[in-house]
């Protein structure tokens, strides 16, 4: 095969080129949607459990103090709902595939050391650990006092 003088077109080297820049500017820019879609992802689970845990917490203090403590998981085990709520057994649907566990303990106002069963100074240690298919997301303590 013989080329005319003055035929344009590309040569298998030029495409070759080509193929290689183009590779290089799509794999960081791949590598980059990959990123900020995991950490999306990451950020929507962390809201999710705070929103989750001060919920918690807020429902928490506004219950009636309970003297002996407590301690309740949501979606509640048949044994462990809250003391004060048994039929409080289910989360919200948009809460799917995640679980709480939700702590009250009486504690030294001085030392916050908490205290022996059966003591009770007015004041408790509320912790809510948000779980999200069985791993821990988020942990907040907070304090209710008996007014």
């Amino acid at each position: 095969m013989r080329l005319v003088t003055g035929q344009k077109g590309q040569t298998l080297l030029e495409v070759l080129i080509a193929i290689v820049i183009l590779g290089m500017v799509a794999v960081p820019f791949l590598t980059a949607l990959s990123v900020s879609s995991r950490s999306i992802m990451v950020a929507d689970d962390k809201a999710a459990a705070e929103s989750l845990a001060r919920s918690e917490l807020e429902y928490v203090k506004n219950s009636p103090y309970n003297w002996t403590g407590f301690v309740y998981e949501i979606p509640a085990t048949p044994d462990k709902p809250p003391p004060w709520d048994s039929s409080r057994t289910a989360l919200d649907d948009c809460y799917m595939g995640y679980s709480v566990n939700v702590t009250g303990v009486p504690i030294d106002t001085e030392t916050g050391a908490p205290l022996s069963p059966g003591t009770d100074l007015h004041i408790q240690n509320i912790t809510v650990v948000v779980y999200h298919v069985n791993r821990t997301v988020l942990t907040m303590s907070a304090y209710k006092m008996d007014r």
